[in-house]
């Protein structure tokens, strides 16, 4: 139990050091809540000197409406620090959210691709919008807050025992029993925001994955299965928030019953000191029951408040240990390169390279290639031979455990990894494409790129007329993953990407696996078209589309065993042959049917 508070603690310490770059809009909140932690606790006071002096006793006209006119100016007054306090401490919340936003999505946009294929995207949504909202409140609603109301608090008990310490003790009596029930509510709602973030994770991954996947829900006719999960998780979501409702409904009705018994001993207090004493002694206690009765409302307010704000303060502390355990993963590629400036135009060579996903699982085996420059080489073999890992490993995606992939004679680890990049273009089989403006789309909003550079790469690629047919054309806005254009005319703004940024090296992975006849034809012509003069990495399922490269590496299992051009490989009569005769057979039995 321990060990958790002191880890809240430091969490909420490092939270806080996010604050530091804003302190003027702190010291501005703190000196507006300071102000109203004491102006506050003054008003019942000067009420009740007001009505002792100035209506009991000598009933002075023009000091009653004077006094009156103060503690209208300070309810005024009042405002304006609220107002200003209000503000500030939101200006400050807004800003640390800000910058915690952009460092995390910073963070997340240098992970290595493993983070991300172990990782649900509706949980790491839920850290980027829904925690950091949270957080939010620690510093609008709650650290201010607290502050101000511990303040508040230790004045009002001042002011109490100094006008009558009796009537002081007296009132407090509930206190402990106050403190005995916060101390229970503090610890379920601790449980249940632990609860919530569990189920606000699960909610989020649920719909996000349902919502990406919903053409196979439909396809396999999965709706009604689907809805009973989704109803499922959304009872335990529910039940987090129910469990929270209900600690609320419970605590601050106590309170409120508290408060009542505190008043009542004030007015037992009065009846026990009527007894025996004069009319004009009894007027005299007018002003100090008035006095208190408003303290005791200021003083259960605060600490009814502090509950409620102390669990804001733990549900952003929660979702900060969420947010910080995503900033401390040390998933993010290893920036150890510095070239910024080389001649790609050179040889590609693997040398005894291995790699794993997980340990020492090697999904690639002492991969050892050369591929000169400006050729065209391709990868073929069964699925999950290795043909993608190699070139994920050639734009440093993933990270090899054994041997050295080279650009002439540089590591690729030498490389500046942005630069690294911007020299490899990749056009992958399932083509993701943004919602928003087909040029936006193919130029990824580098302003470098112009209009005109993206028409005529278009018409080289074979793809400006079915653009020029669409609405708008190239501001065409093409919907979540270009869901309004066909599979092939995926292809082709991908191979339209690929060409305005003139890589060195081209990359096309299994580009033409999924397109009709008539696409693939014009992503043959787009493909001669973008390896000319490059050196080109394809891998391909249909080995009609490859029998023109210069090379085919055939891998099977993790290893390269065998390579050469087509007609060497059919010649051999080994695994490439036994793959082309199956495709050729089965196209045969195609057409035939």
């Amino acid at each position: 139990m321990k060990e958790k508070k002191s880890l809240n603690l430091s969490l909420f310490g490092r939270l806080v050091r996010f604050a530091i770059p804003y302190k003027s809009y702190f010291i501005i909140s703190v000196f507006c809540i300071i102000s109203l932690s004491i102006l506050g606790p003054l008003r019942p006071y000067f009420i009740g000197e007001m009505v002792d002096k100035y209506i009991i006793k000598s009933q002075n006209e023009s000091m009653l409406l004077f006094w009156a006119l103060v503690i209208v100016g300070i309810l005024m007054l009042e405002s304006i620090l609220q107002l200003t306090s209000t503000y500030f401490s939101n200006l400050l919340a807004q800003s640390v959210i800000r910058d915690l936003r952009r460092k995390i999505f910073k963070h997340l946009l240098s992970f290595r691709m493993r983070y991300f294929d172990k990782t649900p995207i509706g949980a790491i949504v839920t850290r980027v919008v829904s925690d950091l909202e949270a957080i939010t409140e620690v510093f609008s609603a709650g650290l201010m807050d607290i502050s101000g109301d511990l303040i508040s608090l230790v004045f009002i008990l001042s002011l109490m025992f100094l006008s009558n310490w009796e009537l002081s003790l007296m009132t407090l009596i509930p206190i402990p029993f106050l403190i005995f029930a916060t101390r229970i509510f503090a610890r379920t709602m601790r449980d249940s925001f632990q609860l919530e973030r569990v189920q606000v994770t699960k909610l989020n991954t649920f719909v996000q994955e349902r919502l990406t996947g919903m053409s196979i829900v439909q396809l396999f006719n999965r709706q009604e299965q689907e809805f009973e999960k989704f109803q499922e998780i959304n009872k335990g979501h529910r039940q987090a928030h129910v469990n929270a409702v209900w600690a609320n409904s419970i605590f601050f009705p106590v309170v409120e019953l508290l408060s009542s018994l505190s008043v009542a001993f004030l007015l037992v207090w009065g009846a026990l000191n009527v007894s025996g004493k004069s009319n004009v002694q009894i007027r005299e206690m007018y002003g100090q029951i008035i006095a208190f009765t408003l303290w005791i409302s200021q003083l259960y307010r605060p600490i009814r408040q502090l509950a409620d704000k102390f669990n804001i303060l733990q549900r952003g502390t929660v979702r900060a240990e969420r947010i910080f355990e995503v900033l401390d993963q040390q998933e993010n590629v290893q920036e150890t390169g510095m070239v910024q400036s080389y001649n790609f135009d050179q040889d590609i060579q693997f040398k005894n390279v291995s790699f794993a996903y997980n340990n020492e699982d090697y999904v690639l085996k002492d991969i050892d290639l050369l591929i000169k420059k400006g050729q065209t080489v391709a990868f073929v073999g069964a699925t999950g031979a290795g043909k993608s890992t190699i070139v994920n490993l050639l734009g440093r995606f993933y990270e090899y455990q054994k041997g050295a992939i080279l650009i002439g004679d540089k590591n690729i680890n030498d490389f500046d990894l942005s630069y690294l990049r911007s020299n490899i273009a990749i056009v992958l089989q399932d083509v993701f494409l943004f919602s928003d403006s087909i040029l936006t789309n193919i130029t990824l909003g580098d302003p470098s790129i112009s209009k005109e550079a993206v028409i005529d790469a278009a018409k080289a690629v074979g793809a400006h007329e079915f653009i020029c047919r669409l609405p708008n054309d190239y501001d065409y806005q093409i919907g979540e993953r270009g869901g309004v254009l066909s599979v092939g005319q995926r292809q082709l703004l991908a191979f339209i990407r690929a060409y305005v940024y003139n890589p060195h090296i081209l990359i096309l992975d299994e580009a033409t696996s999924s397109v009709d006849n008539e696409s693939e034809e014009m992503i043959q012509k787009a493909t001669e078209q973008l390896t000319k003069g490059r050196t080109s990495i394809v891998i391909a399922h249909r080995l009609s589309t490859i029998q023109q490269a210069d090379c085919i590496v055939v891998l099977d299992k993790g290893r390269i065993i065998e390579t050469g051009s087509h007609r060497e490989l059919v010649r051999k009569g080994g695994y490439y042959h036994k793959l082309y005769e199956m495709q050729f057979f089965n196209n045969e039995t195609n057409e035939t049917i």
